[in-house]
């Protein structure tokens, strides 16, 4: 087997991918080879860029994207659910109606996106590969964004699942993402600095680094890999035990 990252004649769909994390995970992409598509409620500012509007959370909008897609390009070969993220918003002071939009677009759109792909990928000689972008804040308690922490739990257990209904045409694979250095990484850690510390690392992911995990879960290189989670969070937390040591 070659040793080889390249994704040439892929066509790659990532959700949200024009800003933040997902604008890393498209230049990653793009880097590798791939025709990238990225979709949004709001186009972009670069006029090159192959953009589809979409509201993901839209279970028709998202038909005829996906649709859209393969009328132009001839195929969907990698689907990357990178779309989501909450503003921080205790449970008490916090509306029902804010959790379902939420929930709504951390969970449920991934999985009308990939369902969508699924009827397309099926169809492929290739098949087709899947990667959702899960969280941290999926995998422990998570004050203040306690609906995105739970939607990304459940998008955990719909990778894996999704990985059986869907097997052996279509790969289904997650991120476990940790803190990353975006444009809006402030609104959640200030101060990188301090933030840095609790990490093993020693510092925050920049965006390609994600990108670079995806490229290698839609590549060949993984082609016996369906249903894992990839943990990409610099080691993870410190535990704060370690921090009452330091103390004394």
């Amino acid at each position: 087997m070659s040793l080889d990252l390249r994704l040439e004649g892929s066509v790659a769909l990532i959700t949200g991918g024009t800003r933040g994390v997902g604008a890393g995970i498209t230049r990653t992409l793009k880097r590798a080879g791939a025709r990238v598509v990225t979709c949004g409620r709001t186009e972009p500012d670069d006029p090159e860029a192959e953009f589809l509007p979409c509201d993901v959370r839209d279970p028709e909008q998202v038909e005829q994207l996906v649709d859209r897609i393969v009328a132009r390009f001839g195929s969907l070969d990698v689907l990357v659910n990178n779309a989501g993220g909450a503003p921080y918003a205790e449970v008490a002071a916090s509306s029902p109606r804010l959790h379902e939009k939420i929930v709504s677009l951390n969970l449920l759109a991934p999985l009308y996106l990939a369902r969508q792909a699924n009827s397309v990928m099926q169809h492929q000689e290739s098949g087709g590969s899947i990667v959702n972008i899960s969280s941290v804040s999926g995998t422990r308690p998570s004050p203040g964004t306690a609906s995105y922490g739970a939607a990304k739990a459940g998008l955990d257990n719909l990778t894996a699942t999704l990985a059986v209904e869907w097997a052996p045409k279509v790969r289904v694979n997650a991120l476990t993402v940790g803190m990353v250095r975006t444009e809006f990484a402030a609104t959640h850690y200030p101060d990188d600095s301090a933030v840095a510390r609790t990490v093993p690392l020693g510092r925050l992911a920049e965006p390609e680094e994600v990108g670079a995990c995806v490229a290698f879960l839609a590549s060949p290189l993984a082609s016996y890999v369906s249903g894992a989670t990839l943990q990409v969070h610099g080691g993870g937390e410190r535990p704060p035990v370690m921090y009452a040591k330091e103390e004394k």
